[in-house]
Parts: structure tokens; C-alpha cells; sequence
């Protein structure tokens, strides 16, 4: 098959999140098992400043009025994939990260930004790019796409590829003011409640969901959920109609790259028939956050975005609480600016215990993986989430909420019942700081029982979640789609 995937953001090139992850991993799976595999993303500043010269160049027909652009072939870096950067230096040359301003403002054009990527992925879905080759299968990833199969519609059927859109948030859904939808001159019969119209505004998610051949999220439990008031986000009645033409594909991990023996971020490699190496990460991951050198003290970990969603709110009200407890804490993350500020205070005081870093940093979240003793991702909803896998690759016990792909990877420790054999973690019902207390305090009483510890951390390390069963999923879904 031939396969073009479209995402706003490819790990190892650029990433806010597991979209980049999973846009920068299933194609290397996908391609391994014999299929042309593809990536069209954007050619931002700080992507081509990581790339050798292009292969080769195709020019683009400006838009009315606007710069000139073209498509710049690449490889991904490390692979044989094909790469297509959108170089449209007035969209995307500019400092900040896909979406926002230094400052973590939204770029004010992000509309007309991603309207444009969406029109050029729609030409080369059509082979009117010039690189001769056209896919069997186009795989949108996210809002950022999600005009593709809208604007797909009026082309001849057997002339266009059928399409896939994953949801990778529905959370995030790219509104934008009915303007919008007329200067980028989409066509009129798309502007109705049952097209891309939500409330007034031009969604582009939205957009994805109803004109998609197929739709697809990235956990089971998650799909489920979605199609309820509760995490439908006002979609709920879209996914319902489409029930039949949408299905939950749980992630995988690029082992390769998250690997406790053989990772080369990380202080000491280990595995779970040889722990000593875990213990040394600790040490390491303590002297380097300036943290007191203790391996016997609980060390809890945090990474991900600094926003409501990941539940940071419930673990900033209990820092006066957990304090007296025996244990530490380090947080990478960034994302709302109060809470960042706030974290950056509660640093400084509470330095003996507690130790925050902005921002991302890529080998930092791989030592935090591999030194913690405890992941928190008390999340009040999550599509899928990587870090837990991670954390349980690295025999970090993540302590999670029962939703979205956390129900589906975690198995939950119970006092009340024999679970040494099977446990994986720890796991809270609801979204409050009262519960996320009760279970620290059963984890840190749990972290005591050295032997019962041990086992769980075994547990989680025999887990699976390889890209190779997921690629299966996805390429019987692709072959639906053919049928």
C-alpha cells in the first residue's frame, strides 16, 4: 500500500505532545513491513535547522495574492522514510512552537496556517504536486488536518485515496470564525450543520470527523468515551452517527527509543532480571534535580502539560500535605503560565523535597522515567497517554486515573484483593485530591513491602505495548477501507 501521513508535528523533529510520537513511529513500523510509507508535515523554522540540504525540491502555485511555497523532500532522521516539508516560510519560519508564540499566545493566523497545510496535503492526496506518486491511504492526524477529507469530497471518487482521521485530542479542535472558512474559499456546500460548521464557527476537527472515509482514536476505552456527554466535548452526536465508521487503536512505543537497557540517556542500563541500574538512576536523577541522596526516600515523577486536563491542579493542592510525607518529588513540564510560576515558587521553598524544571527536555524525561519509583497522571481524561507506558517499560509504577488509554494499560493495585501477580500501578476513580491522597499514601505503604514492590515492578516490565500489534490494527483498518 501506498500510505501518506499528515501531522502538524513528527518526533524527532518537533513535539509538544504524543501526536509527534506516533506520527514519528508507526510509519517506521508500517515501512518495515513492506508498504510506501510517507510523511507530509510543515517545514517549521526549527525542522529545517535539524535537516541536511533537501533531496529535491517541487515549487507550489502561490496562493491568490500570497508568497510563494513548495514541498522539500528530506528523510526522517535515522530512517529511509520519504519526508514532505510545506516550506511556506510566512506560515511557518518563525520562532515558537507549532502553535504559539514565545510568549504561549496562539499564533493569531493559526487558521489560515493550517487551512493552507490542509489545501497542499489535499493536491499531493491527488498527485498535483509533482512527485509523481499518490497514496492509497491518506492517515490525518488531528485538527490540524482535518479539512483534508472535506476538501477531498469534490474530487471523482476513484481519483482520491480514502481517507483516515485519528484523534489524537478531541479536546483541541481548531475553531475559528466563520470568516475563516470564507477567505480560505472552501466550498459553499461544506458550510452547514452537517459539514464544518459548530455553533457558528469553522471547526476543522469537525470537518475530519464527518467527511472522513474512517475514524479512529488512539485507546479502546477512549473511543467508548467520546461518544458520552461527559468527554464528547459537544462532538458526542457527530461520533454517535459515525459509531459504525470509528474504532479505538490503542498506541504503541518505540521500544528502541525507550528502552531502559539500552538507552543512552539515561545514568546506568537495567532490566527487570537486573535492577541494580534503577537504583543508580535514582542517585543520578537526585544529584542532578539538587535533590538529597536517598535510595531508600519514594522519588515520584511528573512529565507532561502544565494544563487542567493532566489533573496539575490536584497535585498542586497537595504539596502542603505531602511535605510530611517520606518522599520526593520532581516535575518537568510547561504549559499554563500561572501554574508554571507556581510550581517555579513552590521549588525554591520546598527545595529539600520538591524540584521543578520548565519546558521540555527530552533526556531529562527519559532520566526522570528511569529514576522515579512513582509516575504521577492523575488525568481527568486522556485519549491514550505514553508516559505511563513509558514509566512501566522503566519499572516506574504509575499512579493513574481509571479513563481513556490509563484504564487500558494500568492494571490497578487493590489492597482488598491478591493482586501481586497481575497488578501494574496504582489507580484513582475520580478527579479529586482527596482520592490522589488516599492512593500516595497507599503506594508509599505498598513501597515499604519491598518484596510485594519488586513483583509489581516486574509486572509492569513484561508488558507489551511494541508499535508491532498496533501497526497490525491499523493495517486491517486500511485494508477495510480498500475493501
Amino acid at each position: 500500500m501506498n500510505i501518506l501521513f499528515c501531522a502538524s508535528e513528527v518526533q524527532p523533529l518537533i513535539k509538544t505532545g504524543g501526536l509527534a510520537d506516533v506520527c514519528g513511529s508507526l510509519p517506521k513500523v508500517l515501512q518495515a513491513q513492506g508498504h510506501d510509507v510517507r510523511i507530509l508535515m510543515p517545514a517549521y523554522l526549527s525542522v529545517l535547522q535539524k535537516l541536511a540540504k533537501p533531496l529535491q525540491t517541487f515549487p507550489l502555485a502561490p496562493e491568490s495574492g500570497g508568497e510563494p511555497s513548495q514541498l522539500l523532500e528530506s528523510r526522517l532522521p535515522d530512517t529511509e522514510l520519504p519526508l514532505y516539508l510545506l516550506d511556506a516560510p510566512h506560515y511557518f519560519a518563525r520562532e515558537g512552537n507549532p502553535y504559539g508564540q514565545p510568549n504561549g499566545e496562539d499564533w493569531p493566523d493559526n487558521g489560515a496556517r493550517f487551512g493552507y497545510f490542509c489545501k497542499v496535503i489535499a493536491q499531493t492526496a491527488l498527485n498535483q504536486t509533482g512527485l509523481n506518486w499518490q497514496p492509497d491511504i491518506l492517515h490525518c492526524n488531528d485538527w490540524q488536518t482535518g479539512l483534508v477529507p472535506a476538501l477531498l469530497q469534490s474530487a471523482p471518487s476513484l481519483t482520491r485515496p480514502k481517507t483516515l482521521f485519528t484523534i489524537h485530542n478531541l479536546a483541541y479542535q481548531g475553531l475559528f470564525p466563520q470568516s475563516l472558512f470564507e477567505y480560505l474559499q472552501l466550498p459553499a456546500e461544506l458550510w452547514s450543520i452537517a459539514g464544518v460548521e459548530f455553533y457558528g464557527q469553522l471547526s476543522f476537527l469537525k470537518a475530519g470527523l464527518v467527511y472522513a472515509d474512517w475514524i479512529s482514536t488512539v485507546s479502546p476505552t477512549y473511543a467508548k468515551e467520546i461518544q458520552t456527554t461527559a468527554f464528547g466535548c459537544g462532538l458526542e452526536g457527530v461520533l454517535q452517527e459515525r459509531s459504525t465508521r470509528l474504532r479505538g487503536i490503542l498506541n504503541g512505543v518505540d521500544y528502541d527509543h525507550w528502552h531502559p537497557e539500552k538507552d543512552a540517556l539515561i545514568a546506568a542500563p537495567f532490566s527487570s532480571e537486573d535492577l541494580s541500574g534503577k537504583v543508580k538512576n535514582k542517585l543520578a536523577l537526585q544529584k542532578e534535580m539538587g535533590l538529597p541522596i536517598n535510595a531508600k526516600v519514594m522519588l515520584i515523577g511528573n512529565i507532561g502539560r502544565l494544563v487542567p486536563q493532566k489533573g496539575i491542579d490536584l497535585l498542586l493542592e497537595l504539596i502542603p500535605a505531602l511535605k510530611d510525607r517520606p518522599i520526593q518529588l520532581v516535575i518537568l513540564g510547561s504549559g499554563n503560565l500561572e501554574i508554571e510560576q507556581e510550581l517555579a515558587a513552590l521549588s525554591e521553598q520546598e527545595s529539600s523535597w520538591f524540584r521543578f524544571h520548565t519546558g521540555y527536555d527530552e533526556g531529562l524525561a527519559h532520566r526522570i522515567e528511569a529514576g522515579a519509583d512513582l509516575f504521577l497522571m492523575p488525568s481527568r481524561f486522556e485519549p491514550c497517554g505514553l508516559n505511563q507506558i513509558y514509566s512501566l517499560a522503566y519499572g516506574t509504577l504509575p499512579l493513574v486515573r481509571n479513563t481513556g488509554g490509563l484504564a487500558d494499560t494500568v492494571i490497578g493495585w487493590s489492597p482488598t484483593k491478591r493482586m501481586e501477580n497481575i497488578a501494574t500501578g496504582f489507580m484513582i476513580n475520580d478527579a479529586s485530591s482527596a482520592d490522589l491522597l488516599t492512593m500516595l499514601d497507599l503506594a508509599i505503604a505498598v513501597y515499604k513491602r519491598t518484596d510485594t514492590w519488586k513483583k509489581l515492578v516486574i509486572n509492569a516490565m513484561s508488558k507489551d505495548y511494541s508499535w508491532d500489534q498496533s501497526a497490525r490494527h491499523y493495517l486491517d483498518l486500511y485494508r477495510e477501507l480498500l475493501a
